[in-house]
């Protein structure tokens, strides 16, 4: 392409015969290149129109729109364009859609004013027999719905899970119907520690009442240490 290039920016110059020559170059090729020359402008101009519109629409979307979005539009708009050829512009121009950062939920809000038990585990994660140490956890499951919230209790001698539940809410409810599982099931005797995250679901007064009138001791983790917690969820 260079060389034909070459021979029509200098043919007023130089004879293309000679030029072809010295080139290499066909002059039925380069004579053919030169007549479709007006062909290949008006489609880079569409082409460069093209790729302009692409960017202000997908600018108007905040840079949310994929290929299939965009094409709908052009094609509303009256533009006569494959979904292919759009898919195939916007990768050659760099234009591509912002990764979002896949938001998670919380579940564990410590910034409460309840009283906090005292760890009465101290990392040692095990038990001699059933029913002596209970630990309890919340995580979640993604559904086309939404987020679904499981709170478990499982049994650390066992490593079984002895009351659960399950709801679309991280209210105190969900954690007090996983104790009441568990307690219903297992009738544990007194003096059982029930051990957990500083979550103000088991902090709460109403959550705290439960295990007291059990006579359930509470333990809860230090602060942001993740290694106080022997996690239901990787049970």
């Amino acid at each position: 392409m260079a060389k034909l290039n070459f021979i029509s920016a200098h043919e007023k110059a130089h004879k293309v015969r000679r030029m072809c020559l010295a080139l290499c170059v066909s002059r039925s090729w380069f004579y053919r290149w030169r007549d479709n020359a007006g062909a290949r402008l008006a489609k880079q101009a569409e082409e460069a129109q093209l790729v302009d519109r692409i960017r202000r629409v997908f600018k108007a979307s905040r840079q949310t729109y994929g290929s299939p979005r965009i094409h709908r539009t052009l094609c509303a708009e009256g533009w006569d364009v494959s979904k292919h050829r759009v898919s195939t512009v916007m990768k050659e121009n760099d234009i591509h859609r912002k990764k979002r950062k896949k938001r998670v939920p919380v579940t564990t809000d410590s910034r409460h004013e309840f009283r906090i038990a005292p760890n009465l585990l101290n990392r040692n994660f095990s038990a001699c027999a059933p029913d002596r140490i209970w630990l309890a956890d919340i995580t979640y499951v993604p559904t086309d719905e939404g987020w679904l919230y499981l709170a478990a209790i499982k049994d650390m001698a066992t490593r079984e899970i002895v009351g659960w539940s399950m709801d679309d809410h991280l209210k105190s409810t969900l954690c007090e119907s996983a104790l009441r599982m568990a307690i219903l099931h297992r009738n544990p005797p007194p003096g059982l520690i029930h051990h957990s995250d500083r979550g103000v679901q088991y902090a709460c007064n109403d959550y705290r009442n439960m295990l007291k009138a059990r006579r359930i001791n509470p333990s809860m983790s230090r602060k942001g240490d993740c290694y106080d917690c022997d996690y239901v969820a990787a049970a």
